[in-house]
């Protein structure tokens, strides 16, 4: 006898939103077991993870503060899965951006121009859909696969935000750190709640769920992007082209995940250094596929991770825990879902081994 799947003719429409929830249930039993295993009392460990974040307003605040970046690159990640291209190099154009606004800021910052700010943005969005239009040009032109040159194209910008923080950029006055000079006043993002540090980044990433529904469900490059992914075959019919999206959904995601990039630089580090993001560019892709690749599912599950991020540094300090569990809990969340999904799509059928290789060969 042999377990197989068996696809279904039609999938239940509430699972597939009931999955999320689902794989979160089954990541908190996960990483109970995880927490026991590792000698620490499980349910102290969960309320350090989930709870103690939200008990303060500096905890509030530093939970959207850290959703802002996930929200940012998840939509953008998530418009492009809708037409089957892959952005998975989120990070390198996070970076990417915050090179480009962050170079501004500190060849123009202390003038006290009203400009600058600006300016650092559309630098910032720039960088990131450059970056990502390499990726659309091999992809267009070579059929180079996006999912291979937006990973390795990650890699390249964090050795060259490495080369600048301990070369050409690095503060003459940083005693050697590899840092640049912090930026001045003017080239900071203003503060949304005094006492924190909370930034207007955060109203961008808000802005961006609504401009994700809208241009999904409401324009005709929404329906383009929507029929190229589902039914590649109907979009060629209808004239669309196929090398039209995905330059569009390339650099609008790294449109987007550069200005993460430069609100990251521009508001809580207030400088480059070798290290500005934990893997929000990485994270950002479960937090797409945990909303369903919904910029409204998105906003919920960015503010989930962003309490994951929280509580792993809570569990640091507070229980002598590294801060790996944080990227334990996000991988347990990934497989939990991506089982979800599996066992929403097809049956699970015992069946005879002879059986089973009978259908493998008509297959």
């Amino acid at each position: 006898m042999r377990l197989s799947l068996e696809a279904r003719e039609r999938p239940a429409r509430i699972m597939t939103w009931a999955s999320p929830l689902l794989a979160a249930v089954g990541s908190v039993i996960g990483v109970s077991i995880l927490f026991a295993a590792l000698g620490r009392p499980p349910l102290t460990a969960l309320y350090v993870l989930f709870v103690a974040p939200l008990e303060t307003l500096d905890g509030l605040a530093e939970l959207a503060l850290k959703a802002t970046p996930l929200l940012l690159c998840a939509i953008g990640i998530a418009i492009g899965c809708r037409a089957e291209v892959w952005n998975i190099g989120a990070e390198g154009q996070f970076t990417v951006g915050a090179i480009c606004g962050g170079g501004v800021a500190l060849a123009l910052g202390g003038g006290g121009a009203w400009w600058l700010l600006p300016l650092m943005i559309l630098a910032g969005i720039a960088g990131g859909m450059a970056w990502a239009g390499i990726a659309a040009f091999l992809k267009t032109r070579f059929n180079a696969h996006e999912i291979l040159t937006t990973l390795m194209l990650t890699y390249i910008s964090i050795q060259l935000l490495g080369y600048l923080v301990h070369g050409p950029w690095q503060d003459p006055d940083g005693h050697s750190f590899p840092q640049t000079k912090q930026f001045e006043d003017d080239a900071l993002l203003p503060m949304l709640i005094e006492g924190t540090r909370l930034h207007v980044g955060a109203l961008f990433a808000l802005a961006a769920v609504p401009f994700g529904s809208i241009l999904l469900g409401r324009t005709m490059m929404g329906f383009r992007i929507r029929t190229v992914g589902a039914a590649p075959a109907a979009a060629r019919y209808a004239g669309f082209s196929r090398n039209g999206v995905v330059w569009f959904c390339l650099l609008l995601s790294g449109g987007m995940a550069g200005l993460a990039g430069i609100c990251e630089v521009a508001g809580p580090d207030g400088q480059l250094t070798p290290v500005i993001s934990p893997g929000y560019g990485f994270a950002a892709i479960i937090v797409a596929f945990l909303g369903r690749l919904n910029p409204v599912g998105i906003l919920f599950s960015s503010a989930l991770m962003a309490l994951l991020y929280l509580g792993g540094e809570g569990l640091q300090v507070s229980m002598q825990l590294p801060i790996a569990v944080t990227g334990t809990v996000q991988g347990m969340l990934l497989f939990f879902l991506l089982g979800a999904d599996v066992l929403i799509n097809y049956r699970v059928r015992l069946r005879p081994a002879r059986a089973v290789a009978g259908v493998a060969r008509h297959a």
